[in-house]
């Protein structure tokens, strides 16, 4: 008799084991379709960059994304976290071109100028200039994301560069002696006169085409100049 009830009991615990392991699995795949997490994404960009951070709801970018609330939070822990993830994927789809400018087999200055190109054209376009003014506007209070903008967007764009101008000086075609520095330097020189009367208001549109080639050559032709061989 004791035999039989401790085998009762034992089939009891393994049972409940597996229920709560089949509710764990549950709940982990009803946050990874890929294409519920795009939806809320695409919601939250509509959302963000119609209202700034703090005046775009939750309910506003759930009706956006035709999700509810209860989704939206399997996918994302909060607004910030959203905010986040919008973020690092869209510097991940705009920057893709620019960080390819400076690879190939095309004479350097070539190079250097499609990335003076790229660069000015992302940094001074409408995605990117709300969001910079959105990150500005709650970086005091926020400052967790103001440094992670910072560190996933212009940190990253410097330190891929100064990896790529590290073999252009392996090469012997530089002679840079702080690549890191160079970096930074071609990134401002590029957007001179470009990004920030975008960023404040004062160029309500981006800038021509004629206007960034302008700007490209003059930058690389200055950053040549200086440690060209």
């Amino acid at each position: 008799m004791h035999k039989s009830r401790l085998h009762r009991t034992d089939r009891f615990d393994y049972t409940r084991v597996m229920e709560q392991d089949q509710t764990v699995q549950r709940r982990h795949a009803a946050g990874t379709d890929p294409q519920k997490r795009a939806a809320i994404l695409r919601g939250a960009a509509q959302i963000f960059m119609e209202k700034g951070f703090d005046g775009a709801g939750v309910s506003d970018i759930c009706r956006a994304a035709g999700v509810s609330k209860s989704t939206l939070y399997v996918y994302f822990a909060s607004k910030e976290d959203l905010f986040e993830s919008l973020v690092s994927q869209e510097r991940d789809r705009l920057f893709i071109g620019v960080e390819d400018a400076m690879d190939g087999d095309a004479p350097l200055p070539d190079r250097l100028t499609a990335f003076a190109t790229a660069l000015a054209q992302v940094l001074c376009s409408d995605t990117v200039i709300r969001a910079q003014r959105i990150v500005i506007g709650i970086a005091e209070r926020m400052p967790d994301i103001g440094m992670r903008f910072y560190e996933d967007g212009a940190l990253h764009a410097q330190r891929t560069l100064a990896q790529r101008l590290d073999k252009e000086v392996a090469a012997g075609r530089l002679a840079i002696p702080d690549t890191a520095l160079a970096a930074g330097q071609l990134i401002e020189l590029s957007t001179v006169g470009l990004w920030r009367r975008r960023l404040f208001g004062h160029a309500q549109t981006p800038p021509d085409p004629a206007a960034i080639a302008e700007s490209a050559a003059a930058a690389v032709a200055m950053f040549l100049g200086r440690y060209g061989t």
